[in-house]
């Protein structure tokens, strides 16, 4: 049993298909076909049902898929763990992401891995800032981008990147004869879209509520700002939002932002010092930085 039978085994499992399979792991389907009878005689037991539809696990082949991915799995972090021991940066960075990719300048940050450390992949996961931190943390995720108001973050290396601006943003549908509100209460009194309680957005609009003398309810609420963005355009509710992404709201004549308030923030780049241990890690924080620079 080879490694690279494995990866052809669960690429025909995942695409279900001979010419995709191949195409996947860069050989021909003959080769394929082979890997697979070489496996399946040495396993002893069948691992696919092959029709015109495709190719589909037997029982025995889904239960051998799931050591499959272990052993590659185990594969990889014992390359990783050689990389790191010869100081190379290699392996997978699981970073977590608050806003879309244009605005992180994550296709230069892909480039720039690209040239430089050609041995790192990332994977990206869309969550709220809070959450985003508390993941840190934990070491779910290895590091992360996200809106931070303040220089620090207890235990944790920060990196602030650029400043944003928080405001609020009222639809288009919910202005009174064409105008804004004319003072925070009315501004609180009208429909809202919330954020969930971890998210970095929930923290500004609760302190406009406050001021504004009333308390938040709950109402509809969307866990990403691209969630926020739409359902303001819809005209379902008043939301908190990045300055620059107001700006493209109002160009589009679909809402505007309410002058009278706002609040300063900043992308911030975040990790653990253990995470940061890994070279891949520290090549991602530098592509990062680069890029940002």
């Amino acid at each position: 049993m080879e490694i690279y039978q494995l990866k052809t085994f669960v690429a025909v499992a995942t695409e279900g298909n001979l010419t995709r399979a191949a195409e996947r792991v860069f050989t021909s389907p003959p080769a394929v076909s082979a890997q697979l009878k070489a496996l399946e005689d040495e396993f002893g037991v069948r691992l696919f049902e092959r029709s015109a539809r495709g190719m589909t696990l037997t029982q025995a082949g889904e239960r051998l898929l799931a050591e499959a991915r272990r052993t590659l799995s185990a594969a990889q972090a014992m390359q990783a763990a050689a990389a790191q021991i010869r100081g190379e940066a290699r392996g997978q960075v699981r970073m977590g992401t608050v806003s879309d990719a244009v605005a992180l300048r994550l296709g230069e940050v892909f480039v720039h891995l690209a040239e430089h450390h050609p041995g790192v992949q990332l994977q990206l996961q869309q969550l709220v800032s809070l959450r985003a931190i508390a993941a840190v943390r934990k070491g779910d995720l290895d590091c992360a981008c996200v809106l931070h108001e303040h220089a620090d973050i207890e235990g944790l290396e920060l990196r602030r990147l650029q400043a944003a601006e928080i405001v609020p943003v009222v639809p288009q549908r919910l202005l009174v004869g064409g105008g804004l509100p004319p003072d925070l209460a009315a501004l609180a009194a009208l429909p809202w879209v919330t954020t969930p309680p971890d998210c970095g957005l929930r923290v500004h609009q609760e302190r406009l509520f406050a001021q504004a003398g009333t308390v938040l309810e709950a109402g509809l609420q969307a866990d990403t700002e691209v969630a926020v963005r739409s359902m303001v355009a819809a005209g379902m509710g008043a939301g908190m939002m990045r300055r620059d992404q107001a700006a493209l709201l109002e160009a589009a004549g679909q809402a505007r932002v309410w002058p009278g308030w706002s609040a300063p923030t900043w992308f911030c780049w975040i990790s653990s010092p253990a995470a940061l241990a890994a070279p891949a890690v520290a090549a991602v924080r530098d592509a990062v930085a680069e890029t940002w620079v």
